[in-house]
């Protein structure tokens, strides 16, 4: 079955299995978890941070950096469709008394730096007091450029701002930047990082881990990150049984994310060449650029229920949802869609002949 839904429905693989049952186990909240240790202290390294926390989502290592750079009343500018902002529950308002300040996000996934600059307050007892820039990166699979973030970050520090970057996809971005660039996704990874006082890194999305993010930054930040986390309920004792996972994944499935990205091309141009020839879908199909492994594809309202039962019935699945009119259907690649996986959608939506239902 063609599961096109997310990244997030990775099942660990039998080497991954292997390394997880062989992990050296202690208690993490005390701190002496071999396998934990490890983890944290290989991902600081690769990444060019001095320490790193392990903790179970992507959201609460967000919650534990927005906690960590503002305190209560401070403000972090985020992009109106940044996780931190739009999908996390509110968690940075509702437990950590931050104030969001969103910024519309460009079609290109960037933040304008005009309205960054123009969104930081000035020191008046009127206002929240602006502490913290959050990026993120990919955003709905775009890549924000080296140069972008570069210059966000100039314009961050020269204001006294910290930095932080939402990088749940961070080495799907450091992908497409290495094949752009002609260098390591290693070291592009790094490169991104480098303008950042703290990132946040999943490890069970593409590099598919069962659980758990990391969180990056300065010994003296990790370290209140683990209070942090503490107080939010995030401490689990014999967790080097998934940092394990995550170790192995950080080592034996960052480059075969190429291989992701590859496979949502070749579905991204069969979906083009069906939307422009297609009986029932040219002109109701329309295919939106991508970059990474995320493709959004936007069929019209009086075509898109069928098409989705369809879908449905021949066993491929998608995540879809309203925008601007139109039905939005979100296409994920991961390590447990291969080759057939893609050539059984194109299939399935090459033989979609249902006609249109009459509005």
């Amino acid at each position: 079955m063609p599961d096109f839904r997310s990244d997030t429905v990775t099942q660990p693989t039998p080497a991954m299995r292997e390394a997880m049952m062989a992990a050296p186990l202690g208690d993490d909240v005390l701190g002496d978890d071999p396998s934990v240790i490890a983890l944290q202290q290989h991902a600081a390294d690769l990444l060019g941070f001095e320490a790193a926390l392990f903790a179970p989502s992507g959201t609460q290592t967000n919650l534990i950096a927005l906690m960590g750079h503002c305190q209560r009343g401070d403000e972090a500018i985020v992009g109106q469709s940044w996780h931190t902002y739009r999908w996390e529950a509110g968690g940075m308002a509702v437990l950590g008394s931050i104030q969001p300040q969103p910024v519309e996000v460009q079609p290109d996934g960037t933040l304008r730096l005009a309205d960054i600059a123009g969104a930081i307050k000035p020191d008046d007892a009127h206002f929240a007091r602006t502490r913290l820039v959050v990026l993120e990166n990919t955003t709905g699979g775009q890549v924000l450029p080296l140069d972008y973030m570069a210059a966000v970050a100039a314009l961050a520090r020269g204001r006294g701002l910290g930095m932080h970057l939402d990088g749940a996809r961070l080495f799907n971005a450091a992908t497409a930047l290495a094949a752009a660039q002609g260098t390591d996704v290693y070291t592009a990874a790094r490169a991104v990082c480098s303008h950042f006082d703290s990132v946040s890194l999943c490890l069970s999305k593409g590099l598919g881990a069962p659980v758990g993010s990391l969180l990056l930054g300065s010994a003296d930040f990790i370290r209140q990150a683990r209070r942090t986390r503490k107080i939010l309920g995030g401490g689990m004792r014999q967790a080097g049984l998934l940092a394990a996972a995550g170790q192995y994944a950080l080592v034996h499935q960052v480059r075969r994310l190429a291989d992701d990205h590859a496979r949502l091309d070749r579905l991204a141009r069969g979906l083009q060449r069906l939307a422009q020839s297609h009986a029932v879908l040219g002109g109701r199909l329309t295919v939106l650029p991508w970059q990474t492994n995320i493709l959004f594809t936007d069929v019209a309202a009086d075509v898109a229920p069928t098409l989705l039962a369809w879908l449905a019935a021949h066993d491929v699945r998608v995540t879809s949802g309203l925008y601007a009119g139109a039905t939005r259907l979100r296409w994920v690649t991961h390590l447990d869609v291969g080759d057939a996986d893609v050539d059984a959608a194109l299939d399935a939506v090459s033989r979609f002949d249902v006609p249109p239902t009459q509005g």
